[in-house]
This record gives C-alpha cells, sequence and structure tokens, in this order.
C-alpha cells in the first residue's frame, strides 16, 4: 500500500488495505472455526458455535448474548443462543484444547502464562461474585476473579483455559486457584512439553513447587520479597542453614547480575536487556528439594534500585537469560489482555450459572485469539507465519 507526497493514501489504496483486512481476518476466522467447533457432535451446536464467535467479533459494547444476537441482524437469536451457551451439552474443554493445538500452530508459545482477571460486578448474584483482592492493581474490588492460562510468545498470546475462583463453595486460595488452572490443563493438553509461568505473587511458595514438580511440570512462580529459602550456594559466605527473604539473597549477590536480553517492540533495536541473577535455593524445613534442584531468580527494571521482580522455579539447568525471557512473557499477556481482552468479551458474561461462564469465556477467547492474530500490523511484517493469508 503505497502512500502519495503529502503522506495521505488514496480511497482506493485504502479500501483495498481494508478489503485485504478483512480476507484476512476472514481466512482466520474459518480455519480456527473448523478446528474449535470439530469435536462438537451436532451440526447444529457447530452452527451456533461459529455464529457466537462471529457475534462476539462484531458486537459493540458488551459483548452480553442479546448484544450478540442482535449484531448478527436476528434478535430472536437470543434465546437459541442462550440455550447453547448455558444448557447445551457440548464440552468446552475440548474446544479449549483444539483452541490450544490451533494456537501452538499460529504463534508457537514459549510457555503457558498463568494470570488474573478481575471481572467487577456491582451484585451478588454471578457466580463467584465476592471482594477479592486485583493482583496487578493491588486494590481491592467486589465482582469474579479468574485465572487464565494463556499461550504466550514473545509476538502475541491467548488465553486457552480458565478457572473461576469459587471461595465460599471450595475454599481455595488464589494461588491453589491459578495453581489448579495450570495443572488441569497440563493433565488435559500434554502442557509438561511447555514450562508454566505462574504470575500470582506468594509469600510461600513451597506448595505450588511441590505440586508442580510432583506432576513433572517446569515452572517459575513469581514470590514476594518477603518468601523464606535457604541458600543451596555452599561458595557463598555468610549463609549457614537458617532461612532468609528472598529479597536480601538476590541483593547479596547483585555483584553476579549479567545483562539478559528479551524481543521488545518497544524499543528501539526491537531487542530490551536487563540484568538478571539466579541463585540455588532451597526449601525451608525441607532435606530434601525437587528432583533438579530450585533457583531464585531476581530481575531489575534499574540496576541502581532493588530487583523488580523475584521468581523461583524448578529449571535449575536452564540460563537466567532463558529464564528471564519466560518471566517477560507476563508482560506481554497483560498488554494483550488490555488491548484485546475487552474488545473480545471476557469480562462479558451476564449469567448466573457457572456453566454458561464456562462456555462464554471459552468463545471469547477464541475471539481474543481472532483479535490479536489480526491487529493491524506495519508493511509486510507477518508474525504469525502459520495462518494463511
Amino acid at each position: 500500500m503505497s502512500v502519495h507526497a503529502d503522506g495521505i493514501m488514496s480511497v482506493r489504496e485504502l479500501r483495498r488495505g481494508a478489503s485485504a483486512f478483512g480476507s484476512e481476518r476472514e481466512q482466520v476466522l474459518r480455519d480456527l472455526s473448523t478446528a474449535l467447533f470439530a469435536s462438537l457432535p451436532r451440526r447444529d451446536q457447530r452452527r451456533k458455535g461459529e455464529q457466537y464467535l462471529r457475534g462476539l467479533l462484531a458486537a459493540q459494547g458488551r459483548r452480553s448474548i442479546r448484544n450478540v444476537a442482535v449484531c448478527l441482524g436476528d434478535p430472536t437469536l437470543e434465546q437459541s443462543l442462550h440455550h447453547f451457551i448455558c444448557n447445551s451439552t457440548w464440552d468446552w474443554m475440548q474446544v479449549r484444547e483444539a483452541l490450544a493445538d490451533w494456537l501452538g500452530q499460529a504463534i508457537g508459545p514459549m510457555a503457558w502464562v498463568v494470570r488474573q482477571m478481575s471481572i467487577p460486578k456491582s451484585g451478588r448474584h454471578s457466580v463467584g461474585v465476592g471482594h477479592g483482592l486485583d493482583l496487578h492493581r493491588d486494590q481491592p474490588f467486589h465482582g469474579q476473579q479468574a485465572f487464565g492460562v494463556w499461550a504466550a510468545s514473545e509476538q502475541a498470546s491467548a488465553p486457552v483455559n480458565w478457572r473461576l475462583l469459587l471461595e465460599e463453595a471450595q475454599g481455595e486460595t488464589q494461588e491453589e486457584c491459578a495453581t489448579a488452572a495450570a495443572l488441569d490443563f497440563a493433565r488435559l493438553h500434554d502442557a509438561s512439553r511447555r514450562p508454566v509461568v505462574l504470575d500470582t505473587p506468594t509469600g510461600d511458595p513451597e506448595a505450588t513447587l511441590r505440586r508442580f514438580s510432583e506432576a513433572g511440570v517446569p515452572v517459575l512462580v513469581r514470590t514476594q520479597g518477603t518468601a523464606r529459602l535457604t541458600v543451596r550456594e555452599t561458595a557463598l559466605p555468610g549463609y549457614g542453614h537458617g532461612t532468609h527473604p528472598a529479597q536480601r539473597i538476590v541483593e547479596s549477590v547483585k555483584g553476579l547480575r549479567r545483562p539478559a536480553g528479551w524481543r521488545d517492540a518497544t524499543a528501539p533495536s526491537g531487542v530490551r536487556h536487563a540484568p538478571a541473577v539466579k541463585v540455588r535455593v532451597g526449601l525451608p524445613g525441607r532435606e530434601q528439594d525437587p528432583a533438579g534442584g530450585l533457583v531464585l531468580l531476581g530481575e531489575w527494571g534499574d540496576p541502581r534500585r532493588p530487583a523488580t521482580r523475584l521468581w523461583v522455579t524448578n529449571m535449575a539447568e536452564v540460563p537466567a537469560s532463558t529464564l528471564l525471557r519466560l518471566t517477560k512473557l507476563t508482560d506481554r499477556v497483560g498488554q494483550d489482555l488490555s488491548g484485546f481482552g475487552d474488545r473480545a468479551g471476557l469480562r462479558d458474561f451476564e449469567g448466573r450459572s457457572l456453566r454458561g461462564w464456562h462456555c462464554h469465556i471459552t468463545l471469547a477467547s477464541a475471539a481474543h485469539a481472532v483479535e490479536v492474530l489480526t491487529a493491524s500490523r506495519s508493511g509486510s511484517a507477518r508474525y504469525f507465519p502459520g495462518i494463511p493469508a
């Protein structure tokens, strides 16, 4: 698409660009729908699934079932779509597995990133509503707490599994809910081939690390500076057999930091660097740690200030530079959730049924994938060669 000397595109060129974008979006939508709804046993279910997905992408404002039906041009569809989302018997987990397989080809995820999504609600009638803490804003709120498992590369991310925190019914903590979301998905999808990055800061990572290690799943667990660990690096002077805060451990060895880089489109060179260090650690009160051992990773935004984020991982032999690249996938997920999540309707289910919530957010996750994959980008740059133009 050319630009005239005055910097203005002709109407014909604008239309040609819009047509190309629409053609690509339609191709992605068709390919995804074919893969996504193959497991649905009935033709009418497959048709309703694609209708709902198209409605989520076309609707303006809240992606309620009513608005989805209206934007499809037939308000009478509301009842049948409501039945499909809230009462039909299709298996949303099979659809999520298909979405994960499809995204595996489309974006080549480096890891599964687990992140909280807060869904503010004014009333108490929706499933899972209560008082909670938004972990990424460090603010209390009233509503639902959902934990998503995101397929993430350095260029794009999209959710492939969800778990809603049901505090009153199940007594789960935020950390337990996030862990269950990842491990439930891992058992169904053989996700052990890729690491999990658990972006839910915890002051006591022991139980979480134990569950992942017992399941054979590599994991990076975001840890608070107050988390107490033992130091397994015998070469470090001044550390006995006692426990020490994670923040103190990494600050004491910051002289061993090394620069590590990761892709960042906002950086002038396309790559951003930051110092990082890793230290072999153990869990308090345990003679033996998970097979292979544990390491504490510290990363700095400003080398002159304290470490900004701390992680404990059972990938002890992985270089610090590789571990840092994995932690930066959390920023990719945060950007995509902020940029596309509401546009896809991830927070917009209005019903009271848990089944309805799961069915809606499964298809909203697919809509999110379409939005991410077809986001406008300059020139001929294609981040997703697996998707035909």
